[in-house]
């Protein structure tokens, strides 16, 4: 494990090694860097993780896979998500893991199971994954403070990785290994798909005649934001709070199915000129999504929501608006929106796979570690 040993005074500290200094790896790197944790070695393949490394990680050596695992006390796994499982197991393979060995990976969707190749080499194993968008530079050091992390272990070692979250200025969120798909999904929803409302709502400001989109949506969508998320905040303790729909306005608030009607319209008129079909749908998605769940908090009644849906026109097959499923499959843009988005700390955000068995840890241009052939 570690040659650098613990800093004198410093009880407690792990020579960490990071497996892929994307960027998730090299800031949660630099933050326990920071908390006093030496960074003893990393892996890096393309050069924008190796200038990342040298930025955010000067000094520590840039080594093979194997290398880091046999430096490190603590390893911390920031690869694709796709790229996660078969890492570990070939690294148990190779015989690579050590006993008492504190593993740490960061995909948001995986739980402590996907380490389990590891688990039976005697490895403590832990899955921490912060809630929060990653650029790779210094800049996202300050946003680790308050960012949430989900964590999840075994009992007898949770306490490890919520003490881990708390040195990097994060909150620890426990988040049981059988929800983490769930867990996963609600962010990518939030986040990803945020983004793509975005795009969606500038391309038909824009061909409204709106020069710049972003300074018109930027007050508006950062209140609306604003109001939903201080909803969902615990107004006194053990209690959730109002809800993010308390904020929600506009027309289907007001049950104004005139004003809905006309909206259709114009964006219809704006998919056929365009074949932008995607805005369209994802409107009706949303609204009807709206109209449901407008319906069940009485913000209007049966017949408000009716003619709601009516001026949305075109209900997809499945289940009524409720408010929690519509049916709407036409809600997912234009099949290119895959709710992934990179830079995201989701695992991928780290990297891809080329479906060649080989990883890069940056998403780019190189041939990348795997347990077995150890390049950096």
């Amino acid at each position: 494990m570690s040659e650098a040993g613990a800093p004198a005074g410093r009880p407690g500290r792990l020579g960490v090694g990071v497996v892929g200094t994307g960027r998730v790896g090299a800031v949660l790197g630099s933050a326990l860097r920071a908390a006093g944790h030496p960074v003893v070695a990393v892996s890096a393949v393309s050069e924008a993780s190796r200038e990342r490394a040298a930025s955010l990680l000067p000094g520590v050596p840039v080594v093979d896979v194997p290398e880091v695992v046999r430096r490190a006390e603590l390893v911390l796994l920031t690869v694709p998500d796709d790229a996660l499982a078969p890492l570990v197991a070939g690294a148990a393979e190779l015989g690579l893991w050590q006993p008492g060995q504190i593993l740490v990976h960061t995909a948001g969707r995986f739980g402590v199971g996907v380490l389990d190749p590891a688990r039976a080499a005697g490895v403590i194993p832990v899955a921490l994954h912060p809630a929060m968008t990653f650029t790779g530079t210094s800049l996202d050091l300050s946003r680790l403070v308050g960012c949430g992390f989900a964590v999840t272990a075994p009992a007898a070692v949770l306490p490890i990785g919520q003490a881990l979250v708390v040195e990097v200025g994060g909150e620890p969120v426990v988040v049981a290994e059988e929800d983490r798909a769930l867990y996963h999904a609600a962010l990518a929803h939030g986040a990803n798909h945020l983004v793509v409302l975005v795009a969606q709502a500038a391309e038909a400001l824009a061909a409204a005649g709106v020069a710049e989109p972003g300074r018109v949506l930027g007050p508006l969508l950062g209140a609306a934001l604003d109001g939903a998320v201080r909803n969902e905040l615990p107004d006194r303790p053990g209690h959730r709070g109002p809800g993010a729909l308390a904020a929600l306005t506009g027309p289907v608030r007001r049950g104004d199915a005139g004003t809905v009607a006309e909206h259709v319209a114009a964006l219809s008129g704006h998919a056929a000129r365009t074949g932008a079909v995607d805005v369209l749908a994802g409107y009706r998605t949303l609204a009807r999504s709206a109209t449901g769940r407008a319906l069940a908090a009485g913000f209007v009644d049966d017949a408000a929501a009716q003619r709601l849906l009516d001026a949305l026109g075109d209900a997809p097959p499945g289940p009524a608006a409720d408010g929690t499923a519509d049916g709407a499959a036409d809600g997912t843009a234009d099949g290119t929106a895959d709710g992934t988005a990179d830079g995201t700390a989701d695992g991928a955000a780290d990297g891809t796979a080329d479906g060649t068995g080989r990883v890069d840890d940056d998403g780019g241009d190189g041939p990348a570690p795997d347990a077995g052939g150890g390049r950096a």
